[in-house]
């Protein structure tokens, strides 16, 4: 029998309660042949992307939302949601298999839903990226960087509220986020100030491949300066 490379998954809306379906691929299907600088996963088959499964939809209230979402609604939060999310809510559904716009709609759904909720800013840089990522894919330049923007000020803000504490995300990490994805759209002085940050204290990291990835990045840039 051939199995669906496909499955579907039944979960609960962190916001509203009600169980839905939402559509996952099986992790035999997916194999990483390797990543870019910013961590961009490059898949062996690029039909199937675990990628665009990332964000469950909740079809009942609107609600979008990743594993990475915390279980706590503050004060009043519920009441924001179903008045900026539910109360416009037409019941569209995300459960099956999802075009890459739809999995970008996904990704900005989970945006605002984090955004309401005010999850931490790693988890809605962790978003915001992903959507640069998909814009990518699509070879829409402007769109990437717009995204890329807004995903290196989330890590900045992660960073300075020590928001990675406790997370798979190093701090060693978090500033080489913030560096490559500022070299990427353009801001040279942001790049260097965080990369000088991370090889500085390479002695208390524990992320060896990161350390030799912002050193890289260091030796380009420095050699694009000596250029004449």
């Amino acid at each position: 029998m051939e199995i669906n490379p496909t499955y579907e998954k039944k979960i609960q809306c962190l916001h509203c309660k009600e169980k839905f379906t939402t559509t996952k691929i099986r992790s035999r299907f997916v194999r990483v042949i390797k990543h870019e600088s910013d961590f961009k996963p490059i898949y062996n088959n690029s039909d199937m992307h675990p990628l665009f499964y990332n964000v469950a939809v909740c079809p009942h209230c609107g609600f979008s939302f990743t594993e990475d979402f915390t279980p706590y609604f503050g004060p009043g939060v519920k009441e924001e949601i179903d008045q900026t999310i539910t109360s416009l809510w037409s019941g569209r559904s995300f459960g099956s298999e999802r075009t890459i716009d739809e999995a970008i709609e996904s990704y900005k759904l989970a945006y605002l839903s984090a955004s309401i909720k005010r999850e931490k800013s790693l988890t809605m840089a962790g978003i915001t990226l992903r959507i640069a990522w998909l814009y990518k894919d699509k070879d829409d330049e402007a769109s990437e960087k717009r995204f890329k923007a807004i995903a290196r000020d989330l890590y900045t803000e992660a960073y300075s509220n020590g928001d990675f504490a406790g997370t798979q995300m190093s701090e060693t990490r978090v500033l080489y986020m913030i560096a490559e994805l500022s070299w990427q759209i353009g801001d040279e002085e942001e790049a260097i100030r965080n990369l000088s940050r991370i090889i500085e204290s390479q002695r208390n990291s524990t992320e060896p491949h990161v350390i030799q990835l912002a050193k890289d990045r260091w030796q380009e840039i420095r050699e694009m300066k000596t250029q004449p």
